[in-house]
């Protein structure tokens, strides 16, 4: 599945870039993280797309960011935006780096996982943070499958429960910060942020 959704967001990476949003309703998220970060750090962007308006946020706040996309296109557009930073076209599942980052974002990416993917992510996400480092992630509000449609293409959606994203987060020595469902003010997004309080 992600391999279809990466390639559909190629064929639509231009029109995407063009109609996202730059207005930042993630800021409340992005300054809760940005609070606890140390200055000039590291952020690890899992399915960062074109780069704005997240990433940016980061660099312009003097942050290295390493971006992760499946979709070259999407890669492309970073390159050219934002050269001096590290662009990887690379799948998210079973990342290995061998580094870790002050935070790792996940904003609304990880929700085209499947739902075992999504569990089989929680490992990848805590080895790419020390501890003190900062997982931001986006969801469903519950358990289950929905889609959509953008630009004629059909994208799929999963979620797991609240309790078990708590569980896996335990499981990996996080300690839940923040949860919010479905913030009407961000857009009807679910946000979890989560601090890699133990090895």
């Amino acid at each position: 599945m992600q391999d279809d959704v990466c390639a559909k967001y190629g064929r639509i990476a231009a029109w995407f870039d063009s109609e996202r949003g730059r207005g930042l309703m993630e800021r409340e998220y992005l300054e809760a993280a940005l609070a606890r970060l140390p200055p000039r750090g590291s952020v690890l962007d899992l399915g960062c797309g074109s780069g704005e308006p997240l990433a940016g946020y980061f660099i312009r706040k003097g942050f290295s960011v390493t971006g992760v996309d499946g979709s070259v296109e999407m890669i492309e557009l970073c390159r050219r935006r934002f050269p001096a930073m590290d662009w990887l076209a690379a799948d998210m599942r079973g990342l290995a780096l061998g580094r870790k980052f002050d935070a790792v974002l996940a904003w609304d990416s990880f929700f085209h996982l499947s739902k075992d993917e999504q569990r089989a992510m929680f490992p990848v996400f805590g080895a790419h943070l020390g501890r003190g480092g900062q997982l931001l992630f986006t969801s469903g509000p519950a358990e289950g499958e929905t889609s959509g449609r953008m630009q004629g293409d059909e994208f799929h959606y999963s979620s797991l429960s609240p309790e078990e994203y708590r569980e896996l987060l335990d499981e990996q020595g996080f300690e839940l910060l923040l949860h919010r469902l479905e913030d009407p003010a961000c857009g009807g997004h679910t946000v979890w942020l989560a601090l890699k309080a133990r090895d």
